[in-house]
């Protein structure tokens, strides 16, 4: 059927900073391509109960808990260690990861066991999990963002989330020939509703836009 015959609110869930930087620049297509539709973009960083909260689907980076929502992979994010000049000037630049004894990290706390996650990085082909000392730990990305800008330590997170500060020079990458792993991206929506029409074209048009921004950000990576 024609685009136009689609109509309705599509409210999807998605963490803040991925909205910005990988939904809303290609918004404009989808909304030009189904003049019927809007969408109603939520930011919970918490896994939010769809059926109770009326949300259609969820977009989320990392591996997920098991539950009965069916899960569709976008693509993957590569992943990066950065720190900033200051930190860098005083710590010292680690050239292997065997380099780290003396550097703190910012620790990331996980929201689903409440400890900090360990910084990780891959050594042929292994994946190397280095726990360091850490005086500040968050649970949010903006505010891991903002900590390695301010020199409290070393910070992983999506390569997309520090390109601007990767090109001004206010972050630089650490240990770049040890990446950690890259993020899955997903998106995901109850098993136990009929897909209407309207939400069906939002994720498929996400998998159509969003996948390839994603994988493209690995700059041709071999897949993993």
């Amino acid at each position: 059927s024609a685009g136009g015959a689609i109509s309705g609110v599509v409210r999807v869930d998605v963490a803040g900073h991925l909205a910005r930087s990988i939904l809303l620049p290609e918004l404009p297509a989808f909304l030009a391509r189904h003049p019927g539709l809007s969408v109603h973009v939520g930011e919970g960083e918490r896994f939010v109960d769809l059926v109770r909260e009326g949300v259609d689907c969820v977009v989320r980076a990392g591996e997920l808990a098991d539950s009965d929502m069916i899960v569709r992979r976008l693509g993957l994010m590569e992943e990066v260690t950065v720190a900033s000049p200051a930190y860098l000037a005083s710590h010292g630049t680690p050239r292997t990861p065997d380099d780290l004894e003396g550097h703190q990290m910012i620790a990331f706390v996980s929201s689903r066991t409440g400890q900090p996650l360990p910084l990780e990085f891959t050594r042929d082909g292994e994946v190397i999990e280095v726990m360091l000392p850490a005086r500040v730990l968050v649970s949010g990305a903006d505010t891991n963002a903002a900590a390695a800008l301010h020199g409290l330590g070393l910070a992983q997170a999506p390569r997309y989330r520090f390109a601007e500060d990767l090109a001004s020079g206010a972050l630089a990458e650490v240990l770049p020939d040890f990446p950690p792993t890259p993020t899955p991206v997903s998106v995901l929506y109850p098993s136990n509703r009929q897909l209407s029409p309207r939400v069906r074209v939002f994720i498929d048009w996400l998998a159509e836009t969003i996948s390839p921004k994603l994988d493209m950000g690995r700059r041709g990576k071999k897949q993993a």
